[in-house]
């Protein structure tokens, strides 16, 4: 496959792994079959390229996922930073190694609106940190099962 349309998304079923990449860790989230629900699944600590693409795959294969939706950081204004560089060229790496369907996703405010549910969630500093990414997943992963139904 390759970097896909959101029509080419509807084509496929199953599960969809939702990854927030962020400069040192990856956050993913994963949802049901039907896609309805997406569930934050666990933060990956980035070390190299080889082994993060290989836990990265380990899941999606383990959890029999038919494609991966990534958050891209675009700036406020809609322009491409070094962040959304940085993402494109992942997703390059990643296709070079397996040949998978990825979409990729706005996720501006995704990390601030989920930081926002768990400061009002009164969590401590600790546990946001242990699960911002995740739930920043989630919520990317969320908003892209919601399209798919509009």
């Amino acid at each position: 496959m390759a970097i896909i349309t959101l029509d080419d998304l509807r084509d496929t079923t199953g599960a969809l792994l939702g990854l927030d990449p962020g400069t040192k860790t990856l956050g993913l989230a994963i949802s049901d079959r039907t896609r309805l629900i997406a569930t934050p699944l666990q933060t990956i600590r980035r070390e190299k390229f080889t082994p993060d693409a290989a836990k990265l795959l380990k899941i999606y294969d383990d959890n029999e996922v038919s494609a991966l939706i990534v958050g891209l950081p675009v700036n406020m204004d809609g322009s491409s930073g070094p962040r959304v560089q940085s993402v494109r060229d992942l997703c390059t790496n990643l296709l070079r190694i397996r040949d998978l369907p990825i979409f990729m996703w706005d996720e501006r405010l995704s990390t601030m609106a989920v930081t926002r549910t768990m400061l009002e969630a009164d969590m401590t500093r600790k546990k946001r940190a242990q699960n911002v990414d995740k739930l920043a997943a989630g919520y990317i992963l969320q908003g892209v099962l919601d399209r798919l139904r509009s």
